[in-house]
């Protein structure tokens, strides 16, 4: 039986495409490999979002080419779409394709066995206007489900390579969408997250059907979803249709992580980024409004070329009048090729760091004091593993549907399962919890048909 293994870096539209190749090789007969072990074929999923992205890519490629010389290493992803020269001039590369045309590589991989001429499958990805179809009907995680809806951004904010490596944006099939939601669903999860390269965008490349329109046809009809999540959200594609639809829903959580990148209006320009700091903060009043509890997640670039100390603290400022509820927090890092890298007054490192250690001391506290708010009360949470830090205590960790990270005593049968649990202590990153109760699916039907 051939063997293959796979490395994936970079985000979770890598991760969820990994899986989707994984299928292909699945249905050809060839078993699963880890990728510290000998294989016929590695497969490395490549990201490109920063420099070191790069740099990560190449070393684990000439990983996979020093394990075994002799197999055929393919590699796909941003890294390669954007670079294929770089990554095939790596000695022992036999098979480059992008972020296109991944249905091609087993053919590419038996045109390889018998000409021994390495492949370059790259094509120009600012053509493509389809998306590609990936099943993945299910997933080595077992307590939630990605669910890939669009691909690609036509954004083109100044710090970012991502349109050059995935392309203009091109939404799924809604009925593809739906199909496959319902099919992760019965294969178990109750838990299925929305994701993409700008997940949000998803229908801005239809006629009449949009973002909200999706969510109401998942929320509708697929049958026995317990969660539905969006992994992220601009401001601007969080429209009033979009807060109706999460209204009236009760499988849509009460979490978005809604990118902010900075809280000044300055730099958000030189960011090229199309909203205000006051309409960010409108947005966020209108949701509230219909969600007083919700748990707003973001993630803030600090040090872009020419942020100022004020510019700075106008971001600070605005992070702690918004409440959010935990910050994703990166240090301006130069992505050759972007507009941003080549912009004068870069920011010092060490201003930087000092900048950044700011900002998660104020997202540790804010933190803190959101999930004091659900101090004593009965949340409903997925376990998904162990507690790590302590695999002796019996504790599990999982998420309750507003993002808070619970570790409560509870036994392997309940993990992927809808468990109750009180809070009894806030804190984080975790907040320590007591076990309630499963929730089982039977009980909930006789107490809605009685």
């Amino acid at each position: 039986m051939p063997t293959v293994a796979f490395h994936t870096l970079g985000c979770k539209v890598n991760h969820y495409e990994t899986e989707a190749i994984w299928q292909l090789f699945k249905q050809a007969g060839y078993e699963r490999k880890d990728f510290e072990s000998h294989a016929d074929v590695y497969v490395i999923n490549t990201c490109t979002v920063t420099n070191t992205g790069d740099k990560k890519s190449r070393q684990v490629i000439r990983r996979a080419v020093r394990r075994n010389p002799d197999a055929v290493v393919c590699v796909t992803g941003c890294y390669a779409q954007t670079s294929p020269a770089e990554v095939m001039a790596i000695p022992g590369v036999d098979i480059v394709i992008g972020t296109q045309d991944r249905g091609k590589i087993l053919e590419y991989i038996e045109q390889f066995k018998q000409q021994r001429q390495p492949i370059n499958g790259v094509r120009n990805i600012m053509k493509t206007r389809v998306y590609e179809e990936l099943d993945v009907p299910a997933f080595t995680d077992r307590t939630r489900a990605s669910l890939k809806i669009q691909e690609g951004c036509n954004n083109f904010c100044t710090f970012c390579i991502i349109p050059w490596a995935r392309g203009l944006m091109r939404s799924r099939d809604p009925k593809e969408v739906i199909r496959q939601a319902q099919q992760l669903v019965d294969a178990g999860y109750k838990e299925i997250v929305l994701t993409g390269i700008h997940t949000g965008g998803y229908g801005e490349d239809m006629k009449d059907y949009n973002f909200a329109m999706l969510l109401r046809d998942i929320d509708e009809q697929v049958k026995g979803l317990k969660r539905l999540r969006i992994s992220s959200i601009e401001a601007s594609q969080i429209t009033d249709e979009v807060i109706a639809v999460l209204k009236q829903s009760d499988k849509i959580v009460r979490h978005l992580h809604i990118p902010l990148q900075s809280g000044s209006n300055t730099v958000l320009k030189r960011m090229r980024r199309k909203y205000t700091t006051e309409f960010f903060a409108e947005r966020l009043a209108r949701l509230r409004e219909v969600f007083p509890d919700l748990a707003v997640t973001s993630d803030v670039i600090v040090g872009f070329p020419g942020e100022t100390e004020e510019e700075f603290m106008e971001t600070y400022e605005f992070i702690r009048e918004q409440r959010f509820s935990e910050l994703h927090v990166f240090p301006y890092s130069k992505r050759t090729g972007t507009p941003a890298a080549r912009m004068p007054d870069q920011v010092e490192e060490e201003i930087k760091n000092e900048r950044v250690h700011r900002l998660i001391a104020l997202s540790d506290q804010l933190a803190k004091e959101y999930a004091s708010k659900f101090e004593g009360q009965v949340l409903e949470i997925i376990p998904e593993e162990p507690y790590k830090e302590d695999l002796t205590s019996g504790l599990y960790v999982g998420y309750t549907d507003n993002y808070l990270k619970v570790k409560f005593p509870a036994t392997e049968e309940m993990v992927g399962k809808l468990v109750k649990v009180k809070i009894t202590k806030a804190g984080y990153p975790y907040n320590e919890g007591e076990f309630v109760r499963v929730i089982d699916d039977v009980h909930e039907n006789i107490r809605l048909s009685s």
